[in-house]
């Protein structure tokens, strides 16, 4: 049998993705390894024989390139907007790693541990292959390999049951943006006692509620965005419930009878945004109401229900609701494309010219003190492209961004493929010290300074005002392990996970790749 698997690499990963899958899936208390079960499936199957770790470099480069590449498009325009608030997260995270490295040296050098191996259990317990790398060519040998391949399902397993806590037990904050996903909408018919104008409303100017129908006179029509409300005007308002109840109250009263729910004049529907001319655009742009006498009033994006206010820029894969006069349902097909089969396809130039600029990036090499020199490679350098065209959204006739369901498809698929191949990869040198008096001190070294990472990471967020999701999202990208990620995503509805994790990926690469040269030098 394993020679038929040493034959097929191909055979190997796939068996390795689908007994990762099923390990997964089974509980361990409150944690469920999700995708990391493909890792601890490869450590076993390659731990069997060498071969079958073997020749798994680009598959292993590839699954890492398209899993942070899909990250970065989807949580790059939340990152840009968000760092500011960011910044003390970062910085403080640098301080946290710079105290890391000093305890790796400390007890390391107290548990007898040769530099080398100090160092690749730093880069292993922080799951940095970059790092790994940098530690291999400054020691000169494969001897850091066996503190990673130890420290790193340790970093892995720690590190979820830290996120595990977090997400169980989150806390409040004032400076961190409640979520989109967290919010909720909801749509009620309020009859006006009070005249007011639309900008008026408490919640209109900062883009809190929305107005849709009116009815005046027994006539009802869309809202104008420069409406004069009448008393005994009924109007539908929308948005979060607390904002919905501050404008009702300014208002007037709720009424029982909706007008959502007569379709004889007016209508509403969701349409699927397929024409790529429209993604990457704001609701503003599109000038709905002037071309078509309608409104836009939510957008439904994967799990999460988003006000349409004016500014929101529209992704392919996005379900608009809109709220027009009937007889205009023609014009708006026409205009979002409505197309599901259109939508879930893939826009291969886009995708390819983006890897392709990512991964360019990651081969410039810069420099360092030492004759040392550094670069993003295949995993921040796609990742930082990926958020900079998220940001962007399109350029010219290009969209970057990807349907929600295929960026999560492929997300999905080359995770796997990353962490089988890492795993196959690293089964010898795991099972050649795993059971070994050195390699008992590294694990415990391992599980050292994994613990002190995690916890000190979460104090810093705490202290900054981060919330509880965002500070899982940032732990995972401080570790560096997409395994985490896919984690906590899978506990949670959040796009502050995404965005945390997008934050700290990239630079903890780069700090970790610097401070893994003081810790093998020490």
């Amino acid at each position: 049998m394993l020679d038929v698997l040493a034959s097929s690499s191909l055979l190997t990963m796939m068996l390795v993705v689908a007994l990762g899958t099923l390990v997964g899936m089974i509980p361990f208390g409150p944690v469920r390894f999700g995708p990391a079960g493909a890792l601890f499936v490869g450590l076993a199957v390659g731990a069997m024989d060498p071969r079958l770790g073997e020749g798994l470099g680009l598959v292993q480069s590839l699954g890492l390139a398209l899993f942070v590449y899909t990250v970065g498009l989807a949580a790059g325009s939340g990152f840009f907007r968000d760092l500011r608030s960011q910044l003390p997260l970062m910085g403080g995270s640098v301080v946290v790693l710079a105290v890391v490295a000093v305890v790796t040296m400390l007890l390391g050098g107290a548990l007898g541990l040769p530099p080398a191996l100090k160092a690749g259990t730093f880069a292993g317990s922080l799951t940095s292959t970059p790092a790994l790398a940098a530690a291999t060519a400054q020691a000169g040998s494969e001897e850091p390999a066996v503190g990673y391949s130890l420290a790193y399902p340790v970093g892995v397993v720690v590190t979820i049951l830290v996120v595990a806590v977090v997400l169980a037990r989150p806390w409040q904050t004032r400076r961190d943006p409640d979520p989109v996903a967290g919010v909720g909408l909801i749509d009620i018919s309020v009859e006006v006692e009070n005249p007011t104008r639309l900008l008026d409303i408490p919640g209109i100017a900062d883009r809190q509620v929305r107005l849709s129908y009116l009815e005046r006179e027994g006539e009802t029509r869309v809202v104008a965005s420069d409406e004069e409300l009448r008393a005994g005007d009924r109007v539908v308002v929308v948005g979060p419930e607390h904002a919905v109840r501050r404008a009702r109250q300014h208002l007037g009263r709720r009424v029982s009878e909706h007008l959502a729910h007569d379709r004889s004049e007016v209508d509403y529907r969701r349409f699927i945004v397929s024409n790529r001319a429209v993604a990457g655009r704001t609701v503003g742009d599109l000038d709905v109401p002037e071309r078509f006498h309608g409104v836009v009033t939510r957008v439904k994006r994967g799990d999460l229900d988003l006000l349409a206010h004016e500014d929101l820029v529209l992704e392919l894969g996005d379900r608009v609701r809109v709220v027009y006069p009937r007889g205009q349902v023609h014009g708006l097909k026409e205009l979002f494309g409505d197309s599901q089969r259109r939508v879930s396809e893939i826009d291969a130039l886009s995708l390819g010219i983006g890897l392709a600029l990512g991964l360019l990036v990651g081969l410039v090499t810069l420099p360092l003190p030492g004759g040392v020199t550094f670069a993003l490679g295949s995993a921040a350098g796609p990742l930082v492209v990926g958020m900079i065209l998220g940001r962007l959204e399109r350029t010219g006739p290009l969209v970057w961004g990807l349907p929600g369901p295929a960026n999560l498809t492929i997300r999905q698929l080359g995770l796997l493929l990353f962490l089988g191949a890492t795993g196959l990869a690293s089964g010898q040198a795991f099972a050649a010290s795993a059971f070994s008096l050195t390699g008992l001190k590294i694990v415990a070294l391992a599980v050292v300074v994994v613990a002190v990472a995690a916890l000190a990471f979460v104090g810093l967020a705490r202290l900054v005002g981060t919330s509880a999701p965002r500070a899982a999202g940032g732990l995972a990208g401080f570790v560096g392990q997409p395994a985490i990620l896919a984690y906590a995503n899978g506990r949670t509805v959040d796009e502050r996970i995404d965005a945390g994790y997008a934050a700290l990926f990239a630079l903890g690469i780069i700090a970790k790749i610097v401070l893994v040269q003081v810790v093998g030098a020490a």
